[in-house]
């Protein structure tokens, strides 16, 4: 609509002399101003146009498309025009007098022939315009072969824009070379004529074989040209060599295509199209290690060397500092209310002294255990941790944690029988002796049950025991290992001793938020083996527990005191979040970080992993993702692990991890069951538990030192993606 009213404002503006003058001058037809003549050629149609002196042809408005079934054309090749300031389409580059362009097309010409059509607009100087043409001419197929490419550069010859210039055919213009210069480069070396140059960025490189793929080209510097077709270019004149790395399936020798594409100009003329030169490379035979790049080394490989080869002062101070960093992991954090249950148990009686000795002899206690376990499995090749995640086992401590909820909240009291009582020496105090023996006992059992986690640092102790055999070193590692988690457990006891209330009502309150603890620990272990959106109602449940203990009227409840409305809140957010927790479970939610999830629809985007169980079908699946060259990850996962599931919920759903796993294969293997085809599939790889990620190749073949361990936040594990993923 809009050029339709252009046409009509010009025809209104046509200045006066030329309206007096009406009567003496009619516009000729357009098909005598704008003539043609069609040259066809294989692959290539030529249009020689001339056009009557006062009148022009705009370049924007050419088009053209071809009307016949199975023949399509490409994008045409125009000659230099001129610019022309022009009132109502601006700055335009149009065509005067003898010209002549050129329309690539492909396609079954069988028939002989094809219909083509051209669409095509222009004025005159005296302020006339045609208005839009279309027009449409039969290609009769000659079948000709093509000297050259562009046989209408001969045409040019005549033209006034062009002179008497001959053009070279495209093959001579730009001539090719290729080499092997090492065993996995190709040197393609083109050699430009003069008053030729080649564009930097159409350059490329690709081959269908399976034995070699072209990595990212080794381009030079070039020269920076204002080029009329498309602007500031990197160009090169007389010659160019590409550097072209491959990357090798193999060390045999063997013989692939390489399709090399480019495009080239004539210095201040036409631009042929984009071509592909096929090159033959012959690849010798080589060693398999010039194909890969020195292996890199994992944090877990670092580890275990620096464990093995270092004093003993480094990797002992390492390791516990390793300790620090994981006590603050959700694998640790439960092992705080069982403690803190402990020293609050004492009621008035602790002091900072006790509590902090209580604390001592729980850490020593796991550490111990930690340390002892971890050896003895590590040395026979099993998982300590996948040992102590069976049903029965789990559900027993739940049951104890429970029990000692129940003492917490005041419904019996947990001592030792009296006739043990009675033995035990008066120093250390009849309750005493039996407190440390308890307290030391709940630190083993939480190094077993609690602390199922897979970190870098246990991995490399681990890996040190079971290859190298150094039960010693590996054992000092675990040892340093445990006492650094440890070590924030002596600080809350000891602060617990100094600030727990000594006596009163509220003494009752901070016992029942401990048993409450012990509770949500329960749950925890219970949510390995049971349903989530029963988890989630448990959790539910607790909360309300937690609301009670909260809210409630107390035996001997003084008043309001300066605490009463924090209590309030507290007891209310319970309360609310027990009634969320348990509608999302009605619903179906599992998370209780996101109870009313399921209801509200707002899903998370999770990736999809493709199951797998055995050594078996996780060969036939690197070899199917081979075949489509494909890169692999394997994740190894299992319910019991908590790591695992921080990896599902917070890094495999992060938008930036999901876009650089690109299309890779993902698959997973739960070993859950840690039955004996999960510990072959396991010792396949000589990995110790989850959660452990391989990655693979295109070729199936193992990222060796790529290998993560422990959960990786999202960041960090996309940078990762990235690095193993990275044109490979």
């Amino acid at each position: 609509m809009i050029e339709k009213i252009k046409y009509a404002l010009l025809i209104l503006l046509l200045s006066p002399l030329t309206l007096q003058a009406a009567d003496e001058f009619v516009p000729p037809p357009p098909d005598e101003v704008f003539q043609y003549e069609v040259e066809a050629q294989a692959g290539q149609v030529t249009i020689h146009w001339s056009v009557l002196p006062g009148f022009y042809l705009y370049k924007t408005k050419f088009s053209f498309a071809s009307r016949t079934p199975g023949i399509s054309v490409g994008k045409p090749m125009y000659p230099p025009g001129e610019m022309h300031e022009d009132e109502f389409f601006g700055r335009q580059e149009i065509f005067r007098e003898k010209f002549a362009l050129s329309i690539p097309y492909d396609g079954d010409t069988q028939g002989g022939s094809f219909e083509l059509e051209m669409k095509l607009q222009g004025c005159a100087d005296y302020g006339f315009c045609y208005v839009p043409l279309t027009w449409t001419e039969t290609i009769r197929l000659t079948g000709t072969p093509v000297v050259a490419q562009n046989k209408l550069l001969a045409a040019l010859k005549n033209s006034g824009k062009t002179g008497d210039r001959d053009f070279l055919p495209e093959q001579e213009a730009f001539q090719l070379e290729t080499w092997m210069a090492d065993d996995y480069t190709v040197v393609a070396r083109w050699l430009i004529a003069d008053g030729y140059y080649l564009y930097a960025e159409k350059f490329t490189a690709a081959t269908d074989s399976r034995i070699a793929q072209p990595g990212p080209l080794d381009l030079p510097a070039g020269v920076i040209k204002t080029d009329r077709n498309f602007g500031e270019m990197e160009v090169y004149y007389e010659q160019v060599e590409i550097r072209i790395p491959l990357s090798r399936a193999g060390p045999e020798p063997g013989a692939i295509s390489l399709s090399l594409g480019y495009q080239g100009c004539a210095e201040g003329a036409i631009c042929y199209p984009p071509g592909t030169r096929i090159a033959a490379v012959e690849l010798p035979e080589t060693s398999i290690d010039s194909l890969r790049p020195p292996p890199k080394r994992s944090e877990t490989d670092k580890l275990s060397d620096l464990v093995k080869n270092s004093s003993p002062l480094v990797f002992i101070a390492t390791f516990f500092g390793f300790g620090l960093l994981l006590a603050f992991t959700p694998c640790v954090l439960p092992m705080v209310p069982i403690l803190s249950g402990i020293i609050a148990s004492q009621g008035k009686e602790v002091t900072t002294a006790r509590a902090f000795s209580l604390s001592l002899t729980y850490v020593l206690g796991m550490a111990l255990t930690y340390t002892i376990a971890g050896a003895a499995f590590a040395s026979v090749g099993q998982q300590a941790q996948a040992v102590f995640q069976q049903p029965w086992i789990i559900g027993l401590f739940a049951a104890l944690f429970v029990a000692m909820a129940l003492s917490m909240f005041g419904f019996y009291e947990i001592q030792m029988p009296g006739f043990l009582q009675s033995r035990a020496s008066d120093a250390a105090g009849k309750q005493k002796r039996g407190t440390f023996i308890g307290t030391a006992i709940m630190g083993a059992l939480s190094a077993l049950i609690v602390t199922a986690c897979v970190a870098p640092p246990l991995v490399a102790a681990l890996t040190v025991i079971g290859q190298a055999g150094d039960v010693t070193r590996g054992g000092l590692a675990l040892f340093s290992l445990s006492m650094g988690m440890g070590t924030p457990l002596l600080l809350v006891g000891a602060s617990a001793g100094k600030f727990l209330p000594k006596a009163g009502p509220w003494m009752v309150t901070v016992k029942a938020m401990f048993g409450v603890m012990m509770l949500g620990v329960a749950v925890w272990m219970l949510g390995r083996i049971i349903p989530g959106p029963v988890t989630l109602a448990l959790w539910g449940a607790t909360a309300w527990v937690g609301a009670y203990y909260l809210g409630a009227p107390r035996q001997n409840d003084t008043g309001a005191g300066p605490w009463h409305r924090p209590r309030q809140a507290l007891a209310l957010g319970a309360l609310v979040y027990g009634l969320l927790a348990i509608a999302g479970a009605i619903g179906g939610g599992s998370n209780p970080l996101r109870p009313i999830q399921s209801l509200t629809g707002q899903q998370q985007n999770h990736v999809v992993f493709q199951r797998i169980k055995s050594v078996d079908d996780l060969e036939q699946a690197l070899a199917g993702a081979a075949a489509e060259q494909q890169p692999a990850l394997l994740d190894f996962y299992a319910d019991w692990c908590v790591s695992c599931i921080e990896m599902e919920e917070y890094t495999f759903t992060d938008p930036a991890v999901q876009a650089a796993l690109g299309d890779a294969l993902l698959l997973q293997a739960d070993v859950t069951a840690n039955d004996e085809i999960d510990q072959e599939l396991l010792a396949h790889f000589g990995i110790y538990g989850p959660p452990t990620i391989v990655f693979f190749d295109r070729q199936g073949r193992e990222l060796q030192g790529y290998r993560v361990v422990g959960f990786k936040p999202a960041e960090k594990f996309s940078n990762h993606l990235t690095e193993a993923f990275g044109n490979r």
